[in-house]
């Protein structure tokens, strides 16, 4: 997930910018009054204080625009001692008006924002069922995980990933759903929800392959729709045997995972193609496991094509590969956290796609402790 401390620190921001933005109508009553009082009558800046409501409707509740209101009103009554022949009936009944549609404004919008963050609070539950943390080490094997939303509000998509700690050694699996909205939410919670029984049951990961191909396809049936043709998944189901020292993969139509070896960036490419989830219908069912070393100190990268298809204004994706390579021997978690702001920095804060990321790294050998004389203890 992202890291706790980059979300606090833009949370910050993004509240220091909306607390200044909510000061604009009191600041605009000011800066009219002042004009109005400083400058000669046949200017008539006065005529402007009806905008003062009308903006604070946008943002304050109801009482303080109705107060926002009379202060422009008392505000025009005033001017009309010092200068006359002003208007002040017909620019009274302007601020009037202007303050009644205002505040009921307030009031729709306030009522919308009520049961957007009740949506918000839904979506947050159903991201934290979806998308739970994965454990930070599992026998050793630091792993970290980000996800990233194409847009600012979203709090779900048809990108996933889950980690478990099985009899049969570690098990990962990451993938992206095709297609848009909510049924891509909801084939990437069933495919997940199959992979958390299935990891544990399994002896095999084709046997793992075969249930999330069921589960895709039952829900796909269960619920059809336009996209139908287009609901399928890639994913990639990855294994690292008790004994370690083994990585061992089933690549369904997904991009190859990055296994950095000694500075070296290998790509993991699959043997022979696997068909994704959901077409084995029509382009048969054989799924391929291929077997890598997985030494000490190696690190992968499992990530969705939100990753490489990230492009920067010139059109170009994103790098990974050549990026990768310049981040030496770092920790998952600062792997991602460079990740995470590269990619933004890269499309310029404006992603185009979900992007979801496992870093895993194989624990480093222990050094055997040796007396003063040079000899094992």
């Amino acid at each position: 997930m992202i890291a706790p401390g980059r979300l606090r620190g833009r949370r910050r921001s993004y509240a220091g910018r909306w607390q200044a933005a909510q000061l604009s109508p009191l600041a605009l009553t000011i800066v009219i009054a002042a004009f109005a009082f400083s400058t000669p009558r046949e200017i008539a800046f006065s005529r402007l204080l009806p905008v003062a409501p009308a903006l604070a409707a946008a943002m304050w509740p109801v009482i303080p625009t109705l107060l926002l209101g009379a202060g422009c009103l008392l505000i025009m009554i005033t001017l009309s001692f010092f200068y006359a022949d002003l208007g002040t009936q017909y620019t009274s009944a302007a601020i009037v008006l202007v303050t009644l549609a205002a505040a009921y404004a307030s009031h729709v919008r306030r009522q919308r924002e009520e049961v957007l963050f009740h949506i918000r609070l839904v979506a947050d539950a159903a991201q934290k069922v979806l998308l739970r943390p994965v454990p930070r080490r599992i026998e050793g094997v630091e792993i970290e995980s980000l996800y990233l939303a194409a847009q600012e509000q979203a709090r779900i998509g048809g990108d996933f990933y889950e980690a478990a700690d099985t009899p049969y050694g570690i098990r990962l699996l990451i993938g992206d759903v095709r297609g848009k909205g909510l049924s891509a939410v909801g084939a990437a919670s069933a495919v997940i929800s199959c992979f958390r029984e299935a990891a544990y049951d399994e002896p095999d990961v084709t046997g793992i392959i075969h249930r999330l191909e069921t589960s895709i396809s039952r829900y796909s049936a269960a619920f059809p729709g336009q996209d139908l043709p287009e609901r399928f998944a890639t994913a990639i189901i990855a294994e690292i045997p008790p004994t370690g020292r083994r990585l061992r993969l089933l690549n369904c139509g997904h991009p190859p995972p990055l296994l950095v070896r000694d500075s070296e960036v290998l790509v993991l490419e699959p043997s022979q193609c696997s068909p994704p989830l959901n077409l084995a219908p029509l382009i048969g069912d054989h799924y391929v496991v291929d077997t890598t070393a997985f030494s000490p100190g190696d690190q992968l990268l499992l990530y969705t094509d939100g990753v490489t298809e990230t492009r920067d204004r010139a059109g170009e994706f994103f790098p990974l590969t050549d990026w990768l390579r310049r981040q030496g021997s770092v920790r998952p978690r600062e792997l991602l956290d460079r990740l995470h702001q590269d990619l933004l920095r890269y499309s310029g804060g404006r992603l185009g796609d979900d992007i979801a990321a496992l870093a895993l790294r194989s624990p480093e050998p222990v050094a055997e402790h040796r007396g003063d004389d040079g000899r094992g203890l």
